[in-house]
């Protein structure tokens, strides 16, 4: 596992996205708005679900069957009136070792989170806590939900400033072969275009435009035949 996330660690989300279309696995994201408490933030690692009903004891039991590396993903069902993660759990992630919190909810106590460093996503901020406290549903440490996505220990989980992404870990080997491969393409266009070749220099934009004239091809179909990775 160790070995993953390094590898993953120099990966972005997107490149990650643009990956799991190339190698046939679905592209799972965490629903838009997901934003990280201090911006620049890159998490990496196995999820570690849990499914909030109104009280922090369901974060502290997943912590005890958590490893460190683990990414702890809150299932507070999306919710807008309330947070459900403030900075004692945060505090309590960190000195387990934990690599960050992803949340579809909202958190609160901002500040003390800054000053804690662990890097917590969430769709937003709230200074009301739960008013009340559900029973805690069987399943509440086995799976939790980003969205329409169920989340389990079988996952590995990579968030950063544009949100969060799934892997199953029996393909993030591949997936991550697939997006190391586009982002050193990514990084050669982008070299070649301060050094004075612009973009579509380099994709033969104008051979595109003749192609689809004459062959009716699609510009990612040109792509891979000019060896480019602004889509894929």
């Amino acid at each position: 596992m160790q070995e993953l996330q390094a590898i993953y660690r120099d990966l972005s989300t997107a490149h990650v996205a643009d990956a799991c279309m190339r190698a046939g696995v679905p592209a799972r994201c965490a629903p838009s708005g997901l934003r990280p408490v201090l911006p620049g933030a890159h998490v990496v690692g196995r999820a570690l679900p849990a499914q909030h009903s109104g009280s922090v004891d369901v974060f502290l039991e997943a912590l005890e069957h958590a490893v460190p590396g683990d990414v702890l993903v809150v299932d507070d069902g999306g919710r807008a009136d309330r947070a459900c993660v403030g900075d004692l759990v945060a505090l309590e992630a960190a000195r387990a070792g934990l690599a960050g919190i992803v949340i579809w909810g909202l958190h609160r106590d901002t500040r003390e989170l800054r000053e804690v460093g662990l890097p917590v996503l969430s769709l937003g901020t709230s200074p009301s806590g739960p008013a009340s406290v559900e029973p805690q549903r069987p399943d509440a440490l086995e799976v939790a939900r980003l969205g329409e996505h169920a989340v389990t220990r079988d996952d590995l989980v990579l968030a950063d400033d544009d949100g969060a992404i799934l892997v199953p870990l029996a393909r993030a080997s591949d997936v991550a072969e697939a997006a190391a491969s586009i982002r050193d393409t990514e990084r050669r266009q982008a070299a070649a275009m301060r050094a004075g070749s612009s973009l579509r220099e380099q994709v033969r934009f104008r051979d595109y435009l003749d192609a689809r004239r004459d062959r009716g091809i699609g510009f990612r179909e040109h792509l891979r035949d000019a060896g480019g990775a602004i889509e894929e």
